[in-house]
């Protein structure tokens, strides 16, 4: 079993730009997301992620965990939508999709799944973008790790962060 977050921020911190991560995306970043999410069994996102990105097409089955029908159920066949919180959602999709858990949501909802200890591995990406929203502390985010690597490409900064088994 394995539930993986995945996220973008600028070298300011910031998770979304113009209400999407999408600016903040780098070739390289986008090239390695792309390739990544293909591994899953499933993806999950929360409400504000399925109203502010594109999720019109997904390789595996999409959830949408929210408290009102996401309008995203009638544009991708591969949706489906969980009405619970996000731990709850996670057990859900388990059950129904298999363990390989890809976590696409935005910052509210990884760090409510990180405080958890829900999320065993995060790969996160840092453009040079600045000027964005809804601001992360990236130290914050590497502490909760007992294993962090650390790479650039071009501009882009990747670190692949995981836990011991048995770490909360």
């Amino acid at each position: 079993m394995s539930v993986v977050a995945t996220l973008v921020l600028g070298a300011d911190g910031s998770s979304t730009k113009n209400g999407s991560s999408e600016a903040l995306s780098t070739a390289e970043d986008r090239e390695r997301f792309l390739l990544r999410r293909k591994n899953f069994d499933v993806l999950v996102i929360g409400a504000n992620t399925a109203r502010n990105e594109r999720y019109l097409n997904t390789p595996v089955p999409l959830v949408v965990i929210s408290h009102s029908r996401p309008e995203i159920l009638d544009l991708n066949d591969n949706a489906h939508w969980f009405n619970c919180t996000p731990r709850e959602g996670l057990s859900k999709a388990r059950l129904q999709f298999g363990d390989q858990i890809g976590i696409e949501a935005g910052w509210r909802m990884v760090k409510e799944l990180l405080e958890d200890g829900a999320i065993d591995e995060f790969e996160l990406s840092v453009s040079p973008v600045t000027d964005g929203e809804n601001l992360v502390d990236l130290d914050y985010v590497l502490r909760k790790f007992d294993t962090v690597s650390k790479f650039v490409v071009n501009e882009t900064t990747f670190f692949s962060c995981s836990r011991y088994n048995g770490h909360t």
